[in-house]
């Protein structure tokens, strides 16, 4: 049996499993020190720990399942990391800095079958998803660059917003959360993580039910079901009607705000009339309600789509802030390497197959 990620286990379930194995109950808190404040490399780095203990954590599990690639580094800090998976798989994780922090938007899955028409995540269809530890792994690879840049930085946000739909893997998803957010680890706190997800609305009740109070993130990009459901397939299952359902239960729920991602396309969504639609939509809950407007990243496969002009952008912008709705324009990091989700790792496969 192929060992797994030992990043893969909750706190809870490294206790449990160590007991169960003839294990110390304070053996865990040992290991979990090891594993995310020092950092270590191997297990054989844990001094505290006994010969048995290490034995049996190396037999059972690994800490390396992903290898760099290649890493591209920005002008503006940002980098973007291709890890390769034990399978030869390959996916994308990116650190951007802001001036609250340093924020990791991770990956969730191989590939995407959400089938957003402008997205360079879903050029390539799902082929599985992510473990919890390979997840956890793409924290701990960026955190151990930034210890040996010897500069004593911190991951201190998460996106979840790269490859794949967070929701379509929600019980890895889940454990990923809980295993950053513990604060015997690395102690992300759970209001400076964001899921992201295109709208499975039957997972948002899911979400919405957990102790856990992370923010939510919904890629709207459109403000009708013909127009949504022409640009992202996601629609035809779960429709405008049905999505916003869910999102009335996740706000009665954690009242929390919410996150709206619209992304601006040129001549498709990027109307006045759309703006209007969509401060109308979002109207009855606008105090726990924000709008993130998203120049769109141009990706070759998707020649039919460009960004919208900084005017309609600024109309767009100024319409919601008329409507009462609280908007903002985020603007891409990465703009001189390969800034669209999903384009670095398209680009790597179109090689190698090329060869």
């Amino acid at each position: 049996m192929s060992k797994t990620s030992i990043y893969g286990l909750t706190y809870d379930q490294l206790q449990d499993w160590l007991m169960e194995h003839g294990q110390k109950r304070f053996r865990a808190e040992q290991v979990w020190n090891w594993l995310y404040k020092k950092r270590i490399g191997s297990f054989e780095e844990m001094k505290n720990v006994n010969k048995d203990t290490i034995e049996l954590l190396t037999e059972n599990f690994v800490l390396h399942t992903l290898d760099e690639e290649i890493r591209q580094e920005s002008k503006d800090g940002t980098i973007k990391f291709l890890f390769k998976l034990e399978d030869g798989n390959l996916i994308e994780t990116v650190l951007m800095r802001f001036h609250y922090g340093l924020s990791v938007c991770v990956t969730t899955q191989v590939g995407c079958n959400i089938g957003c028409s402008f997205c360079a995540s879903g050029l390539l269809r799902k082929s599985r998803d992510l473990t919890s530890g390979e997840i956890v792994e793409q924290i701990m690879n960026v955190q151990k660059h930034l210890d040996a840049m010897g500069k004593d930085e911190r991951v201190s946000h998460i996106v979840v917003m790269g490859i794949g739909e967070p929701l379509d893997n929600y019980d890895n998803l889940m454990k990923f959360l809980y295993v950053v957010n513990d604060d015997k680890g690395l102690n992300i706190g759970a209001r400076h993580i964001t899921v992201s997800t295109s709208g499975l609305a039957h997972k948002i009740y899911d979400f919405a039910d957990t102790d856990i109070q992370v923010n939510l993130a919904i890629s709207l990009h459109a403000p009708n079901n013909e127009l949504r459901t022409s640009i992202m397939k996601i629609n035809k299952a779960f429709p405008i009607e049905k999505l916003m359902k869910s999102v009335e239960y996740y706000l009665e729920k954690k009242n929390r705000r919410i996150t709206y991602e619209y992304i601006m396309l040129r001549d498709v969504n990027d109307h006045k009339e759309e703006a209007l639609q969509l401060a109308k939509l979002i109207h009855n809950h606008r105090h726990l309600a924000y709008v993130n407007l998203i120049p769109y990243n141009t990706v070759d496969e998707h020649i039919d789509y460009q960004r919208s002009d900084s005017t309609s952008i600024q109309i767009f912008f100024e319409t919601l802030k008329e409507q009462g709705i609280n908007c903002g324009v985020r603007w891409e990091n990465g703009a001189d390497i390969d800034a669209a989700c999903g384009q670095l790792r398209s680009k790597q496969i179109k090689k190698t197959k090329a060869v």
